[in-house]
């Protein structure tokens, strides 16, 4: 059993009394990949250190495996955790270097052997057991470090910000590469990232996290569609979700949110009873990038039309960006790359309000 508990855990600095972590609650299942997301000082960071016992707890309470371990030092805790850097011993080969923690424990050698040649197996670095750090990639370092923490076999792996250090195609790969690890060892995993896209492809469960609190809990799928409130709907995305603000107005039976002077669309029906009590209310309209696209022939009665001006145009592949401008806020929108327009050109675009959100920007929830 590997559940790890934290109840109303808080972090308080004595010597400032900055308060860094506000009475977190999480509950991350046994063989859970669960992510902490957020921007630099959300208290991410300082939540792992508290799992891990390199930060003490103000007040709260921390269990794993069942077992409370408030006060227990971080070798009593069961855990093993990889940095933002490597850290590993230039001295010492590949093997040594994964076996190190194994022979401080006085493991028989044969025991040390299987499990390095295991996590090796697992990693792909058996070719590469002989050599020492410098002669290996930064990709192959950080898979040693990863390696290093198999090897223990512990109730939880914590992962701090550890693809960080490497290039964009190298994260990726990485990315690919600690799915695959999870995948196969299946060991309670909490991993730190401030890259909301490392997040959403690795989690189980992404926590989001803003000013020391949790936003909101859920799979990715849910963060995406379904978020609760300004930040996660902002935060989660990329590119982010286009905030416009808005007008909600009574249109007969029917509801119409309004833009600006020149701009409005109808409300789908399958919402108005759950916006119909915020009319004439200054909202907030959410509509992510993929669901304002160029007209298309298969998609007639799917969205609403509206012509812009664009202001920028960005080709990227398989996809083109464009941008333009409502009322003083930009919106982006995902086109076909032979559908975009140029720059200052007017263009037809299509907005699946199947997607819309309307925030309310008092207390900032998604209604």
């Amino acid at each position: 059993m590997a559940r790890v508990t934290l109840e109303g855990v808080r972090k308080v600095y004595a010597d400032s009394g900055f308060v860094a972590v506000h009475d977190l609650d999480l509950d991350v299942h046994d063989g859970e990949f669960v992510v902490l997301v957020g921007p630099s000082g959300c208290g991410k960071s300082t939540t792992l250190r508290m799992i891990a016992g390199l930060e003490s707890i103000s007040s709260g309470r921390l269990s794993i495996g069942g077992r409370y371990v408030n006060d227990l030092p971080p070798k009593d805790r069961d855990i093993a955790m990889v940095f933002q850097g490597y850290a590993l011993y230039p001295h010492m080969t590949v093997f040594e270097n994964m076996a190190f923690a194994l022979t401080l424990r006085k493991q028989p050698r044969r025991d040390i052997e299987a499990r390095v040649e295991r996590a090796a197996d697992i990693l792909g670095l058996t070719s590469v057991l002989g050599r020492r750090p410098r002669q290996l990639s930064g990709g192959q370092r950080q898979r040693v470090a990863i390696g290093r923490a198999i090897v223990r076999e512990p109730q939880v792996f914590l992962f701090d910000e550890p693809l960080s250090n490497l290039d964009a195609k190298l994260r990726v790969q990485m990315r690919t590469e600690i799915k695959r690890v999870h995948q196969k060892v299946k060991t309670t995993t909490v991993y730190v990232t401030h890259d909301q896209v490392e997040a959403m492809t690795l989690a189980d469960r992404v926590v989001v996290m803003n000013g020391g609190r949790i936003e909101q809990i859920g799979t990715p799928n849910e963060l995406y569609h379904h978020p609760k409130t300004r930040f996660v709907a902002s935060f989660i995305g990329s590119p982010a979700m286009n905030l416009i603000p808005a007008k909600l107005e009574g249109n007969g039976s029917g509801l119409t949110i309004r833009l600006s002077d020149k701009l409005s669309f109808q409300v789908p029906e399958s919402r108005a009873a759950r916006y119909r009590g915020h009319t004439s209310k200054d909202l907030l309209f959410g509509l992510r990038p993929e669901h304002i696209t160029e007209t298309r022939g298969s998609e007639n009665g799917v969205g609403q039309e509206f012509t812009i001006t664009l202001d920028v145009v960005e080709p990227m592949g398989m996809e083109t960006m464009v941008f333009f401008t409502v009322d003083g806020t930009e919106v982006c929108g995902r086109v076909e790359p032979t559908a975009a327009k140029a720059s200052g050109e007017p263009m037809r675009l299509r907005a699946n309000l199947d997607h819309m959100h309307l925030i309310d920007p008092a207390s900032n929830a998604v209604l």
